[in-house]
């Protein structure tokens, strides 16, 4: 009996013989955009980027300004810095769990029916995220102004956006492998807070280090959270791209260097 072939637009991507950087860019977006529908759909999904800055900002303000800087005032210029690294920083967990989600639903199974790139959903999630950390750093930029910060550091509050979301995108990458090596949704969400929150918390980000205890004052100064911070205070505040700057852009590079082949090699021999 002699096959039928199927026609060109149901043929999976592993029968076709080559996918160009166009239709992967092209696919890639529409990715993207199924992503944001989606989001769209179950708004419960923004109440980290929504709430956590509408809620911490003003709630540290309020409790820490005048026991750590004498007044809020005072401990805003230190304090918006730190509370928008922790916002968007913990917030890039969600690229894991989505993604795993995607795959314990079969979605990625139904991907390999398609005739699209196997690595657009992949690129389409992690631009969706880009997409959050941006909401998400204006949100705590204008919680910052309502409760009274006035940051001068003019056009480089810009420059110290884009370093938080560009690091924030360098971890997805982490978060993403670990999407697709673990069980769970609910794992990746588990094992990135265990990580994320001693690190946004053992940091420069609330309090200044010469605060704390010797021992815990030298690991919060090697801490890449702080060094995050001090960036994005310099920028933010004074308009400086310091030392910080460049070490916490090297370092992002670094990360994405790494776990970005890692990933996507796990993640092509899964979808």
């Amino acid at each position: 009996m002699t096959a039928i072939p199927l026609p060109a637009k149901l043929q999976s991507t592993e029968l076709r013989t080559h996918v160009s950087v166009r239709e992967t860019v092209s696919q890639s977006l529409t990715m993207a955009f199924r992503a944001l529908l989606r989001l769209r759909r179950t708004p419960e999904q923004w109440f980290d980027v929504v709430l956590q800055p509408i809620i911490f900002t003003p709630m540290f303000a309020f409790i820490f300004g005048g026991a750590i800087a004498g007044g809020v005032e005072a401990y805003l210029p230190m304090l918006i810095p730190g509370i928008l690294v922790q916002t968007v920083v913990t917030t890039s967990i969600v690229t894991g769990t989505t993604l795993r989600e995607d795959m314990e639903k079969g979605v990625f199974d139904r991907f390999r029916t398609m005739p699209i790139a196997r690595i657009a959903p992949l690129a389409g999630a992690l631009l969706t995220d880009s997409i959050r950390y941006a909401i998400a750093t204006a949100l705590t930029f204008l919680m910052g102004w309502i409760v009274g910060w006035r940051p001068e550091g003019g056009w480089a509050l810009l420059l110290a956006a884009l370093l938080v979301i560009f690091t924030a995108w360098a971890l997805s990458w982490v978060w993403a492998l670990l999407g697709v090596l673990a069980r769970t949704a609910g794992a990746v969400q588990g094992i990135g807070l265990m990580i994320l929150f001693p690190l946004t918390f053992l940091s420069n980000a609330y309090v200044p280090i010469d605060t704390l205890p010797e021992w815990l004052g030298v690991f919060a100064e090697w801490n890449p959270i702080s060094h995050l911070v001090t960036a994005t205070r310099e920028l933010a505040n004074a308009g400086t791209v310091g030392t910080e700057f460049w070490v916490t852009l090297a370092g992002a590079a670094v990360i994405v260097a790494v776990f970005a082949p890692l990933t996507v090699r796990a993640y092509m021999r899964k979808a």
